[in-house]
C-alpha cells in the first residue's frame, strides 16, 4: 500500500474531475498580544499542504492573508498572496452558525465549491483551531460530501480537546455546549442544567464564549455551581502565557480570579 502523502489535485475515486477540500488549522493565538511561533503550534506537514493551495473559504480574510503571510515566511505560497482567491462565508454564518439548528442561518454552500468542482485544491480554515469544529464552516463540509469532493482533515491545535486533557475532568464521555446565554437570569438557568447534568451523567461540560464576556461568566459560574463541583479554565493554549487550573468550585471562592477579558478561553465543569 502507497504512504505517498496527499497532495492538492488528489481527488475521490470516481470524481477525478474534482479537487480536495483541506480543513486548515490556524494557531489559536487570534486575538492575543502575543504569537506563537508558527511552526511551534502546527506539524510541518500541515503547514507544507497549506502552502500548496491557493483557493480558500473563510471566515475572515483580513485574517487569512496575515495567516497566509505567516505561513509563506516558513513554506514559500505556490501563489502570492496577492494572487490567492479567497471567500469569505457570509456574516450571518459566523455570528449565527451552520449546523440548521433553532435560530442558525440556512445556507447553501455548493456555490463557493465551484473551484474544488473544477479540479482545484481548496482550504477550509477559521480565524482559530480547527474550522467547523466550535467555529463556523460545517455547511460546507457538508457541501463537499453531497458534491463528492474528498474532505481531507489536517492536523493541529484543537482548544476543546486540549482545556479536556488538561481540565482532568472526565474524557471519555463530554459534550460542548458553546455559548450560555448572555441575559443573567438565563445564563444561571443554563449553569445549573449543565451542572445537573454532569453530576448525574458524569459527562464533562464545556463551553466558551467572547473574551471581554469572561469575567462575567466566570463570576456567574462560582457563584451558581454547588461547592463540590469540578470547575476548569484553560486560556492561550499553546502560548508561553497559558494558564490552566482546575479545581472544586469551594476552592475558587476561597481564591478570587479575574480572567482575561481580551484572550480566549475555554471553560469546563464535572465531577
Amino acid at each position: 500500500m502507497s504512504t505517498r502523502p496527499a497532495t492538492p489535485m488528489d481527488a475521490p475515486t470516481g470524481a477525478a474531475a474534482s479537487g480536495t477540500l483541506y480543513l486548515v488549522p490556524a494557531p489559536l493565538d487570534f486575538g492575543c498580544e502575543v504569537e506563537a511561533p508558527l511552526q511551534d503550534a502546527l506539524p510541518a506537514g500541515t503547514l507544507q499542504q497549506a502552502a500548496l493551495l491557493t483557493h480558500w473559504i473563510c471566515e475572515n480574510a483580513k485574517s487569512t492573508r496575515a495567516y497566509l503571510k505567516r505561513i509563506d515566511a516558513l513554506h514559500p505560497l505556490a501563489t502570492p498572496l496577492q494572487q490567492q482567491q479567497i471567500t469569505e462565508l457570509p456574516r450571518e454564518v459566523h455570528k449565527k452558525g451552520d449546523h440548521g439548528d433553532k435560530g442558525s442561518a440556512t445556507f447553501d454552500a455548493k456555490p463557493l465549491l465551484a473551484p474544488a468542482l473544477a479540479g482545484h485544491a481548496m482550504g477550509l480554515v477559521s480565524e482559530a483551531g480547527m474550522p467547523a469544529v466550535a467555529d463556523p464552516g460545517s455547511s460546507v463540509v457538508r457541501a463537499a460530501h453531497d458534491l463528492g469532493i474528498l474532505v481531507v482533515p489536517l492536523v493541529g491545535p484543537v482548544s476543546l480537546l486540549l482545556a479536556l486533557a488538561a481540565s482532568g475532568l472526565n474524557g471519555q464521555s463530554f459534550a460542548f455546549a458553546g455559548y450560555l446565554p448572555q441575559d443573567g437570569q438565563e445564563r444561571t438557568q443554563r449553569i445549573r442544567e449543565l451542572e445537573s447534568l454532569a453530576l448525574k451523567t458524569g459527562q464533562t461540560q464545556l463551553f466558551i464564549e467572547t473574551p471581554y464576556r469572561n469575567p462575567a461568566l466566570w463570576q456567574a459560574l462560582v457563584q451558581t455551581l454547588q461547592p463540590h463541583t469540578r470547575l476548569a479554565l484553560a486560556s492561550g493554549l499553546t502560548l508561553p502565557s497559558a494558564q490552566i487550573r482546575s479545581q472544586l468550585v469551594r476552592k475558587w471562592r476561597a481564591q478570587p480570579l479575574v480572567p482575561s477579558n481580551r484572550t480566549p478561553i475555554v471553560f469546563a465543569l464535572g465531577r
